[in-house]
Formats: structure tokens, sequence, C-alpha cells
């Protein structure tokens, strides 16, 4: 037991005795005490204390290298995605290792493709880059080992890849995989009217439909794409009218099957297409993409006369894989070798001079020696001038996967032999001394030549004249190759320009009205408008452009350093803004974000290319819509 104390203390502080400290003498001592600085420990911790928590990045600051493999509609999806992240503020790059995140824009069709996209992971993940996926291949099989812990943008789900991009940044995975419908009926994916960067500013992809009505046993992109889904005739045509507006010269049409287009929501390719010759100006040019034999043969009299048309190449890629019905009906073709034959005879004769293209896959399961020499057979008889050969992998989940696999030597040796086939014959030797109407459109691999097709899309290498690009040129023929021919420009011929408008230029914004593009180019001289009409519009657009501080003299455009929260404020208050003025609402949409983007819009999208254009600015709006999606987080 403790010893009873000798005293009681009447107050707590008689605690305090004469010799202890005062509360002065405390403080005067605190100011001999020096402070001393704790080393760290290891070069580990400082950089985890410089790196800032998840919550404090501000999205649309980062560079992004956006690589894709694959289809035209594949290409297509990724102009979309580079275009909405440019319009929030992002930069694309084309250097990869200077970028903070990686998109890779897969394809599933062969194992190759994947292969590349697998190591292009790989490398991201070793080189500590954030990634995000697109593509056939994570729609497909998005539970694939290498794909764990990785944010995933579906292949409808493109016009959402802002979020993801963004939430990737903050260190979350995202995963937006569901299909987009309206009532509960499927549609074609996203808006056509999104922003855009194109590879190449004077050609438009365009999607028609996503999906197909086949079921093809060795196909693994149907697992991605789905059933077939078409966009309406009104948008499609609405998306060429502002594409030739933006100086488009040249309309691809892509789909998994063009030829089935419209058979879902009433319609079909011919009526579509007479839709669209129609808004395609003069000198401007439209090219069909693939389309399997089943869906055109009913159409074949309306194709015809479409491919005839001055506006349209007289072009049409139609696979038939296999010249043996025994292998067509194994891989569920829905076709015989017969009505290929049909179609090709017949669009031949009616279409003089058309070029058609085809696929061949060497080494399907159960192909014998003997199918394979039906299909030598068929490629001496037509002498295809475009020919793609695909040597047989099998994919992972479909049912030719199962089935007892051709020898890989075999299937090497089959590749070999149809190759060496279709290179034995010359198809543009007759073509030499020529004289041919050429669309000018690109620069070759090897930047020797301008790239150019004639009527029937063949490819025809013209000099450099940076005169000559977008144009239409009369060129004399005087070398023909396997791949091409070469072309020498008339000299007294005259250059025709098919574009309705110049051309967008790098980082050009698309979707400005004339009036608000004069504004801007030549701020609020209006007198010297050459246009009645415009210097009157333009007067309204000056109205709100003069209460901007950053377009009033000596402001200078100073948003580049500006947070992209700023914008996401401006765009916030647009709609109570257009209560006090009388400028139209498309316009001080584009005033609010022109400027921002106008600096940190910059930059190329490159799948193998070196040039972009943003497009369809005026529609990068709501891009999140609730109850579409599953999407799911973990910490990253």
């Amino acid at each position: 037991m403790p010893a009873a104390c000798d005293s009681l203390l009447e107050d707590i502080e008689d605690i305090v005795s004469a010799q202890d400290v005062k509360p002065h003498d405390r403080q005067f001592a605190r100011k001999n005490v020096v402070p001393k600085v704790r080393k760290r420990s290891s070069q580990k911790n400082v950089q985890a204390d410089d790196d800032p928590p998840s919550d404090s990045i501000i999205p649309g600051a980062q560079k992004i290298w956006i690589r894709t493999w694959g289809c035209s509609h594949n290409n297509s999806d990724g102009e979309y995605m580079a275009g909405q992240l440019a319009s929030y503020g992002y930069k694309i790059t084309e250097n990869a290792a200077e970028a903070d995140l990686w998109l890779l824009n897969s394809c599933t069709v062969k194992s190759p493709a994947e292969d590349h996209f697998r190591n292009s992971i790989k490398k991201a993940q070793e080189d500590n880059k954030k990634v995000v996926l697109a593509g056939c291949v994570p729609q497909a099989q998005p539970r694939q080992d290498y794909l764990k812990g990785l944010s995933i943008i579906g292949v409808q789900q493109i016009d959402r890849v802002v979020e993801v991009v963004e939430e990737t940044i903050k260190g979350h995975s995202v995963r937006l995989l569901g299909q987009k419908k309206d009532n509960g009926k499927r549609l074609g994916g996203a808006r056509l009217d999104l922003p855009k960067i194109r590879k190449n500013p004077l050609i438009e992809i365009i999607s028609i439909n996503t999906g197909c009505l086949n079921a093809c046993t060795y196909c693994k992109t149907k697992h991605a794409r789905g059933d077939l889904a078409s966009y309406p005739i009104e948008e499609l045509v609405d998306r060429a009218k502002q594409s030739f507006q933006e100086g488009v010269c040249e309309i691809w049409l892509t789909s998994e099957d063009t030829g089935a287009y419209g058979r879902d929501i009433g319609t079909d390719l011919p009526t579509l297409l007479w839709k669209l010759v129609d808004v395609i100006p003069e000198g401007a040019m439209l090219r069909l993409g693939m389309t399997n034999p089943p869906y055109i043969l009913e159409h074949l009299e309306e194709m015809a006369k479409i491919l005839n048309h001055p506006r349209v190449y007289a072009f049409l890629h139609i696979p038939v894989q296999s010249a043996s019905d025994s292998i067509l009906m194994d891989m569920k073709r829905e076709y015989c070798v017969a009505d290929f034959k049909r179609v090709v005879d017949f669009l031949k004769e009616k279409v003089p001079g058309i070029t058609i293209a085809t696929d061949i896959i060497c080494g399907f399961p159960g192909e014998t020696d003997e199918d394979f020499q039906d299909t030598m057979k068929l490629v001496e008889e037509y002498r295809f001038p475009s020919l793609f050969i695909n040597q047989f992998y099998p994919r992972p989940g479909t049912p030719a996967a199962k089935i007892h696999q051709v020898p890989a030597l075999v299937k090497k040796q089959r590749t070999k032999d149809l190759s060496q086939l279709f290179h034995s014959y010359s198809p543009y030797d007759h073509k030499v001394g020529e004289r041919q109407r050429v669309l000018v459109t690109e620069e070759s691999f090897d930047s020797q030549f301008y790239v150019a097709h004639n009527q029937f899309y063949e490819q025809v290498l013209v000099p450099k004249d940076p005169e000559f690009m977008g144009k239409m040129v009369e060129v004399d023929i005087y070398e023909a190759g396997k791949h091409f021919m070469k072309g020498r420009p008339v000299s007294d011929a005259n250059v025709f320009t098919p574009s309705i408008t110049r051309p967008l230029a790098k980082g050009e914004v698309s979707g400005i009205t004339e009036e608000f593009r004069y504004v801007l180019e030549n701020g609020l001289n209006l007198k010297a408008c050459p246009s009645p009409g415009i210097r009157e519009k333009a007067s309204l657009s000056s109205r709100m452009v003069m209460q901007l501080p950053w377009l009033q003299e000596g402001g200078g455009l100073k948003m580049l350093s500006v947070s992209l929260a700023l914008l996401a404020i401006l765009v916030t208050f647009y709609y109570r803004a257009l209560v006090y003025t009388t400028l139209p609402p498309h316009l001080l949409l584009q005033v609010l974000v022109l400027h921002v983007l106008q600096d940190n819009a910059q930059g190329a999208y490159n799948t193998h290319n070196s040039s972009g254009e943003l497009s369809g600015l005026h529609a990068c709006r709501g891009m999140a819509s609730a109850g579409e999606q599953s999407c799911s987080r973990s910490s990253g």
C-alpha cells in the first residue's frame, strides 16, 4: 500500500513548487531550440511523397498516345476517341514515350494482331504508363488474364472514352462494355456527330452499321460487334454533309457487312447509297466497304447502277474465303461458289472495268488438297487485282477452333502457293498509255509520291506537287507495277478542286458557322466583311465575343494555362447564359470551348499516320448516359 500523503492540496496549482520552471522561462528556453531536419530514408520515399494524391490530378492536362489495329471501322472508332479526348483538352501525341497514357485500340480477327496488342500492354506497364484498352479483343473476351485490372472501353461506348481515361489517370480501373439500346432495341453504336480527329483530313470513314447477320465459325469479331444494328439514313447523310463542309473529298462506307445494311430497320443499302449520292459534291468520291455475297444478290441491278455513277468508285470488296462448297458450309458462310461467281460476273458485265477485291483463308480445318486447288483455279480464272490472303488462325471461343486443324506446315505452304500465283500476273500492264482522271488524297509510304485513285479505285502514283493534294488531276499512265500505276500530269489539263470548302488544318475545330469563323479570324472589324449577310450575323457573334476577356484588345489568348475545371464551369453555365444573349446556342458554346481547344487540342493522331483534324466539336455534349452500362472500379 502506498504511503499516505503528508498533506492535502487545497488547489491543483499548488502542485507547482517554487523550484519548478515558470511558463515565462519555458517560453524563453524554446528560442534556443534548433530544428533538426529528418533525413529521408530512401529515394523511393522521396518519389512517393512527391506524387500527389489521385483526387488532386487535373484531368485533361495529360498527353495520350493512341494506337489502332485492324479494319477501317476500328480506325473510325479510334478517330472518334481521339477527337473527344482532344476536345476535352488532352494532348494527342505521336510520341509514345512522352505520353502519360496509352489508348490501345485492338483487332481480334487474327492471332498476330492480338499478339501485338498484348505486347503493347506489357510494354506500357514496363514503362509505367497508364493504359486504356479498346476495340474488339477486350470487348469479346474481357476476362483474359492479361487484361485484369486494366480499364476497358467497349466498342459501343466510345462516346464515354473521356470518362474512362479520366478515371484511369486517377488510378481507377473502369470497364464500360454494355450495348446501346433505345426502348430495348440495339443501336448501331455511339452517335456519328461526335468530335473526330481524322487520320487523313481529306477522307471521312463512316460506319453505316455494326455487327452482322452471319455466324461464321471462324469469326471472333462477331463476339465483339454482335448482331446487325444499322444507323438511320438521315444520320448517315447528315454526317456526310458535315464532312464535305469540312473539306473532305472522299468518303469510305464501312461496317462488318455493308450489304446487310438496313435489314434491321426496314431499309436497304441501295436506298442509302442513292441518298448519299445526292449530297456528294462534283469531283468528290464515295467508296463502298466489304459486302458478303448473300446480301448483295438481291440488289445486283441497283448496285450496278450505283457503281456506274461518276461520284462512286467502281470498286467492291466481296470476300469468297474458299472456292470449295464443303468448306464454305463448314464456315457457315450461307452461300456457295456459284453465288459468288454470279455476283462477280454480273458486275463485270454491267460495270465495265470494275475492281473486285476478295479474301481467301488458307488451311481452314478440314480443307483438303482438292479444296485448295479449287480455290487456286478461282484465282486463276478471275485474276483479282486485290487479293487478301490469310493463313487460318484458330480464335479462342470459336467453333472452328474446336475442329481438327490442318497441320501448320501445310497451311504455310498453301499460303505461299497462293501468294506466288497472285504475284504471277500483272493486272495493270494493259493500262499503260491510258489517260485517267485521278483524285489525290495522301502521300506514299516512302514519301516519294502522292497517292491517287482512278474511277476504279486503282492506285496511281503522281509527282509530289502540293497543288495536287485533294484535287482531281488528269494524268497519262506511263508505268505499271503489281499494286500501282504511275501517272504523269497532263500539261494543259485543269486541276479540279472537288471540295466545297478548304480542308481543315491541323488542330482546327470543325462545326463552326461561317459568320462565327469570320469573327474569330478578323476580330471585330466587320466593315471589311464582304457579305452583308455574314456581316449582320457576325455582328451578333461579336456582342458575345466582346464580353470575353481573353479576346479583348491586349488580352491575348491566355487559356492554355487555365484549368480544364474552368471549362467545365463555363459549359455548366451555358444554358443560363442563353437567357442573357441573342447569340444562337451553338455559337455561344463554341465561343466557350474553342479557345481552350486551339491551344490544348494541338497534336496529331497516329495509327501509322502523321496528320489529324478535330471535327464535330458542336456535338461534344452529354457523354454520360445513366443506366446504359455496368461500371466497376478498383484502386489502381
